[in-house]
């Protein structure tokens, strides 16, 4: 095989169904930003169809997320450059419709601030321990990001215009993802030491084997 052969190749598993999906992701982020400033002029919700058009978006994004996922483990797409993109996508999405619940006062800084800290730090963590190995995705971060998205989009909807009790309800479900959150935080940071620990070892192990 030719590297023209073998580029082309390349590119045909990137541009996959699941790709496509996450890279869809990904632009729909803007939109989601854009319909939430449409619909709240000096940053004051309205509540209208911008509001509900990004409620939306929000709920199509989230859709993509598990349907590139279950296609990519059930027709063999896994590649590596959805690896990377999709942890990326949605970070980009829940990072985005945190801060700009923050910006609109409908959540507290400091609770968009401890996620936002939590989600980046751990994905600097796992770059930092990448040579002793992978950090898997634990079940708490799959519920995790499940409780995340619920509480976001519970947030999302028009509220106001549904019943003020919801607003109570999605506080409740993001102290829930913010506990969850922190947990499974520490999680990963105890894992991560012990993978470092255990690499440290082997390495200390190959370097006095391979002393004459």
């Amino acid at each position: 095989m030719n590297s023209a052969e073998a580029n082309a190749g390349s590119a045909s598993r990137i541009w996959n169904l699941p790709n496509v999906l996450t890279m869809l992701r990904i632009v729909l982020v803007p939109f989601f930003v854009w319909f939430l400033l449409l619909d709240a002029p000096g940053l004051q919700a309205q509540n209208g169809v911008w509001r509900w058009a990004a409620a939306f978006v929000f709920a199509v994004a989230i859709y993509t997320d598990k349907l590139d996922g279950d296609i990519a483990r059930s027709r063999g797409l896994v590649t590596d450059f959805g690896k990377i993109a999709d942890p990326i996508a949605d970070k980009l999405l829940i990072g985005s419709a945190l801060v700009m619940l923050s910006l609109l006062q409908e959540l507290p800084w400091w609770v968009t601030i401890l996620i936002l800290v939590r989600e980046w730090g751990i994905t600097a963590l796992r770059f930092f321990v990448i040579r002793y190995g992978v950090i898997p995705a634990s079940r708490g971060g799959k519920l995790k990001t499940v409780v995340q998205t619920v509480a976001i989009f519970l947030y999302v909807l028009p509220l106001a215009s549904l019943a003020p009790w919801l607003g109570v309800v999605a506080f409740v479900v993001m102290m829930a993802a913010l506990v969850i959150t922190l947990w499974t935080g520490g999680e990963y940071v105890i894992e991560a030491l012990k993978l470092r620990a255990a690499g440290i070892r082997a390495e200390k192990q190959r370097s006095r084997e391979n002393k004459p």
